[in-house]
Parts: structure tokens; C-alpha cells; sequence
């Protein structure tokens, strides 16, 4: 008989192939995305064709909410404290999502003005969904405003109804909603006392399971779950949590991998992917993830996978609105896409995000002497002022995101 692995056993968090399957995954959403946006693929998303339960950019999207299920149970498991692990991933979120809104309001914005009106005067003073209010407006995660000043309007996003600068970043406020709930969960100890843990997990794939099959009416007894787009986010972060809870217990088979990748596709393709194949997708992700070990070097220089995500669909809109699709055809406006993300990743990354990063740990000396421990400098090394001088992109971005939100509140 052959001795079978658990994946606890298998999985190496510091030598896996995650960082490429996020970074393939953010493309799988632009890809999907391009459809409605820029009016190629039959001008919707990849998988509607087919009339598929959800898009190329769902499934990427399972994927995620399910590696940062996993993840992120795993990381509130091992935090020094509760303060620590919320900071953790504030500073991984916030940063990057204020520098895409300003980019956004102040520079992607007033450029597809200016193609439309032939300059840039009026787009400071519009009345409707200004600049000013945008990043007032959004700074949260929680999207409460969608346009910018009218801009956009020859786009075939917005003839068919996605008047919007952003419409990949919806799904940003559901992922920290997901980091607060595991939070909530380490707090009361049902993490570590994992059976209780399980239990809500299982309780949440249970009531995803009813929803696929159309069982009552979960709206109407309690009204977040009147959103269907909830659960099919939560049901692959609660998987992913249910996972690392009984990590050691999971099988971890090359034969199991592929066959679930199997089932996975001929789900999207001919349905049952909120009942199975959401989930079996889950498990070809962790079992590629930590085989494939030549590939866990892809992110070593800068995780460009968040940059790309939340940049996409800006960089898309304003393209499709200088008639790129038209222009040079949907190879060569994918092509510009692809350059331009990449390019704005990488910026974002090493700017802002990797200084943010690097206060992950970070323990000041007026903090540590209140709580009694010793200081912790930022990660990076060095205090000399070059080396300060990294922080310097995101002080200024913070400085700024702040006066935009106290500008947008007294407007």
C-alpha cells in the first residue's frame, strides 16, 4: 500500500509556486475583464459565451479568496497578537488601493477628459462624480462611488452599463471583511480550539451549498446573504480556512491534483461550479502551488499580483477609451495592457507597497517603551538617511490620501 502525504507535510510556505499562480490569476481577471470593457470576446467575459455559472475572472477570483483563506487563517494562528495581525494586513491592502486612487482620479481620469473635450479645463470643477470626492469616497475599500466626471463615455464598458473606473476592486472591501471575521474567530480562541473553527467554515459552506441549489431564501433571513456574490466569495475563504485548520490531515496526491483540475474545468464548462467544481479548483491550486517548486522563485524581486489586480481595469478603461481595440486590434491592445500593469506594478510595489511591507514589524521607540518591549526597526536594515528615504513615496501618499478624504468630507 502506498503511504500517502498530507498536504501539512508537503507544503513548504517559503518555497511554493503562489506567487505566480496570484500573479497568473490577475491576468485570468483582465483577460475576462477586456470582454465588457474594451467590446472583444463578444464584448462580455470570458466564460459568458458558454453561458458558464461564472467568468474566467470568477474563477481567479475563487482562487484567491481561497489561498488567502488558507493563508490567512495560517497567519492569525502564528501572529504574536490580535494588533499585530490586523496591522499586517493593513499595511498590505491600503497603501497600494490609495495610490490606485489617486492615479486614477488625478492622472487616468483627466487624460480620458482631456480625449473627449479636447482639454482639461472643467474637469477639476464637474459637479457629478468628481475627482475631489473619489478617493473620499472609496479610501475604505467600501466603493461608494464608481465615475469619475463623465470620463469614459465612448467606452463599450459604459454603453453597456459598467460606468465604472474600477470594476474589479468590488471584491477588496468582501476580501478584509474575510480578514476581520478570521480575526474575530482567533479572538474568541476558535482557531486554535479548531473544531469550532471548523464549524463555522462548514456552517458557511453549507448555506453556499443551499444557495446553489436554489434551497429557500437566504436573503430573507438574513439580508447580506440577499447578495448571492457574498457567499460564492466567503464559501472559498471559508474552504481555504477549513483547510489550513486540518492541514495535516488533507491528502496530498499528484493523481488527486490532476483530477480535481479535471473536474474543476468540466464544471465551468458544463456547470455544478458553486456545488463542485469552486472547490475541486481549490485543491488543484494548493497541490500545483506546492509541487511545482521551479517556479517559487517568481515573485523574489517584487509581488507584482495585488498592483496588477487593482490596476488592470483603470489601465483597460482609459486604453478602450483612446480606441486601442480599434485601433490596433485586441492582440495589441491586450499587449499595451499587459506592458502597462506590469510596468505600474512594479512602481507600486517598490514605492509603496515594499516600504509598507517593511513596517510589518515595525516597533517604534515611543510604543515600545509604553508596552514595556524592545524597539523593532523597520525590515530592510540599515537607519541611515538614504535608507529612510524609501518611506518617503508612501508619506507623501498617505499625506495626500489623507487631505483628498478631508477635502471630499467638507465639499
Amino acid at each position: 500500500m502506498i503511504a500517502v502525504r498530507s498536504l501539512g507535510e508537503a507544503f513548504d510556505p517559503r518555497h511554493n509556486s503562489i506567487g505566480f499562480l496570484r500573479w497568473a490569476m490577475a491576468f485570468m481577471v483582465i483577460f475576462s475583464h477586456a470582454g465588457p470593457v474594451a467590446g472583444i470576446f463578444g464584448g462580455v467575459d470570458i466564460g459568458a459565451q458558454w453561458g458558464a455559472e461564472t467568468s474566467l475572472g470568477g474563477v481567479a477570483v475563487t482562487g484567491f479568496f481561497f489561498l488567502s483563506g488558507m493563508l490567512i487563517t495560517r497567519s492569525m494562528v502564528r501572529s504574536r497578537s490580535p494588533f499585530r495581525y490586523l496591522w499586517h494586513r493593513v499595511a498590505r491592502i491600503y497603501p497600494a488601493w490609495f495610490l490606485i486612487l489617486v492615479v486614477t482620479a488625478f492622472l487616468l481620469a483627466p487624460l480620458a477628459w482631456h480625449h473627449s473635450q479636447g482639454t482639461f479645463q472643467g474637469f477639476l470643477s464637474f459637479p457629478d462624480n468628481s475627482p475631489w470626492d473619489y478617493v473620499a469616497n472609496n479610501f475604505t475599500l467600501i466603493l461608494n462611488q464608481w465615475a469619475i466626471a463623465g470620463t469614459g463615455g465612448s467606452t463599450h464598458a459604459v454603453q453597456v452599463g459598467y460606468d465604472t473606473w474600477n470594476g474589479s476592486a468590488w471584491t477588496l472591501m468582501y476580501e478584509f471583511a474575510c480578514y476581520l471575521g478570521i480575526l474575530a474567530l482567533g479572538l474568541i480562541g476558535a482557531l486554535r480550539a479548531r473544531i469550532v473553527g471548523a464549524m463555522v467554515a462548514g456552517g458557511l459552506l453549507l448555506l453556499s451549498t443551499f444557495q446553489a441549489l436554489h434551497v429557500g431564501d437566504l436573503g430573507s433571513v438574513i439580508q447580506t446573504f440577499s447578495n448571492p456574490q457574498v457567499l460564492q466569495l466567503v464559501a472559498p475563504f471559508a474552504f481555504g480556512t477549513l483547510v489550513q485548520l486540518y492541514i495535516e490531515k488533507v491528502p496530498f496526491d499528484d493523481r488527486l491534483g490532476i483530477a480535481m483540475l479535471v473536474i474543476a474545468a468540466l464544471c465551468w464548462w458544463r456547470g455544478g461550479w458553486f456545488l463542485f467544481g469552486q472547490y475541486a479548483f481549490a485543491y488543484g491550486l494548493i497541490w500545483f502551488g506546492t509541487r511545482v517548486k521551479a517556479l517559487s522563485r517568481w515573485d523574489r524581486h517584487a509581488d507584482l499580483s495585488y498592483g496588477i489586480y487593482i490596476a488592470g481595469w483603470p489601465v483597460m478603461f482609459l486604453a478602450a477609451e483612446y480606441g486601442l481595440p480599434e485601433r490596433i486590434g485586441a492582440f495589441g491592445y491586450l499587449l499595451v495592457v499587459i506592458v502597462v500593469v506590469h510596468v505600474y506594478a512594479y512602481l507600486s510595489y517598490m514605492l509603496i507597497e515594499k516600504p509598507a511591507l517593511d513596517l510589518k514589524n515595525w516597533m517604534p521607540r515611543w510604543l515600545a517603551r509604553i508596552r514595556g518591549v524592545d524597539p523593532v526597526a523597520p525590515s530592510g536594515g540599515g537607519a541611515g538617511l538614504l535608507v529612510r528615504a524609501r518611506f518617503l513615496p508612501l508619506v507623501l501618499l498617505l499625506i495626500v490620501t489623507t487631505a483628498l478624504v478631508v477635502i471630499g468630507v467638507v465639499r
